[in-house]
Parts: C-alpha cells; structure tokens; sequence
C-alpha cells in the first residue's frame, strides 16, 4: 500500500483514507481483535449493569449506578470507532523518535474514550467517598486535561522533545488525581462508612492507571521498545477491561448489596441529584 505526503507549513502531512486504515487494522489480526474483544464485553457489560441497577432506589445509589453505566456505554461507542477507522491515523514520526521518518498507526481515538470514561468512573468513586463538590470538580478537571495533553504527546509530530514535554505536563495532571485518591477521598469514604469498597477500587485504580503511561512510554508513542502496534493496543485493552468492567462490577455489586450504606452517608451526593 503506497501512501502519499503533501506539504502543509513545511510539515509533512500523512494522507491516507478512512477505507485504507479499515483495511490495515482489519489485516491485522491481533490489533482487530484487542478492538473487538472490548466491544464484546462492553457489550455485555450495558446489559448486565442494566440488570444490577434494576433495583438501586436512593438518590446517591442511583448517580453512581448511571456514572458507572456510562463506562461501558462510553467505551463500546469509542471502540466501534476505532475498529472502523474513524478515529485512527498514520502519522510519522519526528527526528529523534527511535522510528523517525517512519509512518506509525496512531489509536488517537482511545484518548477520546479516556477523556469520557475516566472522569465517570472517578464521578462513582466519588459519589461512593461522597467527597465535597469542589474536590471533585477538581479532580474531574485534573483528569479530562490529563487525557487532553496525552493526546497531544501522541499527536504532535513537529518535535520529539515536544510530545515527551506534553507526556510530562500529563503525568503532572495525573499526579493530582493520585493525590486526591491517596489521601482527601480516602479520608471521605472512611467518613461515609465505604472505605472497605473504596480502599479496594482505589488500589485496583492507581495500579491499572500507572500502566497507561507505561505503555505510552514503551510502545510506539514513547521510546518505541515494544514496536508492534497490535501488542500495544492489546496491552491498552487489557488494561481498559480492567480498569472499566471489572472495576464497574465490583462497585455496582456493592452498592447493590449495600445501598442503605450510601443513602445514609452525608447528604453532599444527594445534593447533587437535586441540583
């Protein structure tokens, strides 16, 4: 397949159609099924916490519920998207990047997905610690900035010093979000009497979002010691499945289990419903 570069402000620009990108990822049997393997169960998890919040009454039980729905509903939208090739690309890489000159599948699209589906899973542990609505404002911001600047550093393609300056001013965004889970919201839940829950998410949480930038940093993207493109979207799948449904799961099943628990906490999370 032969692709062809035009010049726009002295950059060289990848020109590729949507079919071609189709045709690559669909050839390419472990990138299409590290895609089709999060539809599957996306799939399958709408359905299920469809099942689970059937019976979720209270106000709070109930913002967490759709919070949570919203993960898989998020993800299984994002993931047809790049199965199709509407939200991948080619673009080539800048001089000093370990594949300069070379054209690299970009997934851009999974940021997107990050940029919704993070800020909904940390909107549930929130409501779940039933933290103040100025931290969680904050933390949500913090989030949705840190998948907007890791979009850049995959993106940009005029300076290899440039993409590794936005993966920092990234991680700096993250770096918030940990604090808040480590230290604010951990004393929130234990107040709310759902620390055992959310010490739980909380750990399962830090540990899957620190292998984001790990495989940023390692794959194609970063220092490109991991150069298939298949094996790095399956390691991004497998962390997605992870950090989103199981994850999901274990909340929804508690909150089921346990809604007198969360409608009896502090008001600050009905307040919100009534907002």
């Amino acid at each position: 397949m032969t692709f062809q570069f035009e010049s726009v402000a002295g950059s060289p620009v990848l020109q590729v159609t949507q079919s071609e990108v189709f045709d690559l990822i669909r050839d390419d049997v472990l990138l299409s099924s590290s895609l089709w393997a999060n539809i599957a169960l996306a799939g399958l998890s709408i359905l299920l916490f469809v099942y689970m919040g059937r019976q979720v009454s209270s106000p709070r039980a109930k913002l967490i519920w759709a919070a949570t729905l919203m993960i898989p509903l998020v993800s299984i939208s994002s993931y047809v998207g790049l199965v199709s090739g509407l939200t991948v690309g080619l673009i080539q890489m800048p001089p000093g990047h370990a594949l300069a000159g070379e054209e690299v599948l970009s997934q851009w699209g999974r940021y997107l997905t990050w940029a919704l589906s993070t800020p909904m899973i940390l909107l549930a542990l929130g409501l779940l610690a039933d933290v103040d609505r100025g931290s969680l404002f904050t933390v949500i911001v913090a989030d949705i900035a840190m998948c907007i600047t890791g979009l850049a550093a995959a993106l940009v393609t005029s300076s290899y010093l440039l993409r590794w300056a936005f993966y920092l001013i990234s991680c700096a965004f993250f770096a918030v979000v940990l604090y808040a889970l480590l230290t604010e919201w951990a004393a929130a839940a234990s107040a709310a009497g759902t620390d055992e829950i959310f010490d739980t998410l909380r750990v399962l949480t830090i540990v899957l979002w620190l292998g984001y930038p790990i495989v940023w940093a390692l794959g194609v993207e970063g220092f490109a010691l991991i150069q298939s493109v298949g094996v790095t979207s399956w390691a991004y799948s497998a962390l997605d499945i992870f950090a989103k449904y199981v994850f999901a799961y274990l909340l929804l099943r508690w909150v089921a289990n346990n809604e007198s628990t969360v409608a009896g906490a502090s008001t600050s999370g009905a307040a919100l419903a009534d907002d």
